[in-house]
């Protein structure tokens, strides 16, 4: 636990204990006995969170919500109360409470509160800087992201924009291998010619050479007339060869034959045809790994491997996935139709905790579905798919800081506790339960028949 955090309580063993345990927990903790102490505290210096009291003699824990909300915009503030009923829950979450804990007050409850707490300050204070970020990003062409990984990506792209030389860009699947050879293609003098993709993996082999170079009138049975190749449609522009690791072997000397002579020649016609084409070629295969195994030709990998751009995957990125799901959001929001706005802070550390096996392709899927599905003007856990909900984060937190092991829990735990508690104060009423979660009743009897199946072993439905 890492953070800078306000104690509020009129009893000073009782401060002192709280200090105790959030200090040998990493926090830095500071302390007020009643209202104009907190408000001299909060003038003094910037918080994270603040944990205050209920009763405060003459003033009380909603009016420290009040101020904090006056004059620290946006700190999350928890509420200590042993009066277990609706109306202060009500109260407390109406003055702008993050959370609330009743009496007796239990040392892992606070713990995992206080650290919920500053990771939703840490993540609102990442969104807020981001969506600042959004409108004025220096990426070309549709590339988005600032980690440091991609600003070498850019460097690249701007050395090499204008040379006429060949490139590979290596990456995972869906790590947008495409977009950098289309920023590679824009701002040059070949932008105004065509830009030319296929895929050597998705053509069968005995159809590739025909898609390539084209063929003459007569070729072969059925071709009643001639038709260009791509090398001929891409001339003056960019010609993108995705998963040039799958380019079948018996095409590899015809294609380093076309690199090296600039001319093609379609099948059963005797012309050479020149052609001014810039390849740019795509995999996720190590080139050099399957010229060592006989895969791939020797001569062919250094024709195409003049320049190297490595695109890092989307879980190494940090911040810059809610970069991308902020960008996402703003552009299919658009395109469907719907007002949505962003991320709740709590969809946002889901989304930094998750691995993304399926890289950026997979963060647009998500976001897609998100806002098709979504409710509010912001996107929350309940948008996002099972699997992003159900997984433990295990990538490193805003700011570097890992809790403390012995009170780590699931997003899902804590948000069942959190829900068994509220259904407690209201005398398990579940329609005025929901009303205070903020959810429908239809998705708080859902959740609570996937808690009852995880109790007793049985398989959780969607």
């Amino acid at each position: 636990m890492n953070g800078r955090i306000l104690l509020v309580d009129d009893e000073q063993d009782v401060c002192e204990l709280l200090a105790s345990l959030l200090q040998g927990a990493g926090a830095e903790v500071d302390c007020a006995l009643d209202e104009p102490e907190a408000a001299e505290r909060l003038g003094e210096r910037l918080y994270d969170a603040v944990l205050t009291d209920l009763k405060l003699g003459a003033s009380n824990g909603l009016r420290i919500c009040d101020l904090v909300s006056r004059m620290q915009p946006g700190v999350p503030v928890i509420v200590v109360t042993g009066h277990g009923n609706l109306d202060t829950a009500i109260g407390a979450i109406r003055a702008g409470a993050y959370d609330f804990i009743t009496k007796p007050i239990d040392s892992a409850m606070v713990l995992v509160a206080v650290e919920r707490a500053l990771e939703h300050r840490r993540v609102r204070v990442q969104l807020v800087e981001l969506e600042g970020r959004l409108s004025a990003r220096d990426a070309p062409g549709q590339l988005v992201g600032e980690c440091a990984a991609m600003k070498r990506v850019y460097d690249l792209i701007r050395r090499v924009r204008e040379a006429p030389v060949s490139v590979v860009i290596y990456g995972e699947s869906g790590t947008g291998k495409e977009l950098v050879a289309r920023a590679l293609h824009l701002g040059t003098a070949r932008a105004e010619k065509p830009f030319v993709g296929v895929s050597c993996a998705a053509i069968p082999a005995n159809l590739l050479e025909d898609e390539l170079f084209g063929h003459a009138r007569g070729a072969f049975t059925d071709a009643r007339t001639a038709r260009s190749g791509l090398f001929e449609q891409a001339d003056g522009g960019t010609l993108f060869l995705d998963e040039i690791g799958e380019l079948p072997s018996n095409m590899q000397p015809k294609l380093l034959r076309v690199l090296q002579e600039r001319t093609v020649r379609p099948i059963g016609d005797s012309r050479e045809i020149p052609v001014d084409v810039r390849i740019v070629a795509a995999t996720n295969r190590d080139l050099e790994a399957e010229v060592e195994k006989g895969n791939f030709r020797e001569d062919l990998y250094y024709r195409l491997n003049v320049v190297q751009i490595s695109l890092p995957p989307l879980r190494s990125r940090g911040n810059d996935i809610l970069l991308l799901a902020g960008h996402f959001i703003e552009v299919l929001s658009k395109r469907i139709g719907r007002d949505v706005k962003g991320l709740t802070s709590e969809a946002a550390h889901l989304l930094l905790g998750y691995e993304w096996p399926g890289n950026v392709r997979q963060l647009q899927n998500c976001i897609e579905r998100a806002i098709t599905l979504t409710q509010t003007d912001h996107l929350t856990p309940l948008d996002l798919p099972e699997n992003i909900r159900g997984a433990q984060s295990s990538a490193p937190k805003a700011g570097g800081v890992e809790p403390h092991p012995e009170h780590v829990l699931s997003l899902e735990e804590v948000e069942r506790r959190y829900i068994e508690q509220v259904l407690a104060l209201s005398g398990d009423n579940k329609s005025q339960a929901a009303r205070l979660l903020g959810l429908d009743r239809r998705t708080l009897y859902r959740k609570l028949e996937r808690y009852e199946q995880l109790l007793t072993g049985a398989e959780p439905t969607e």
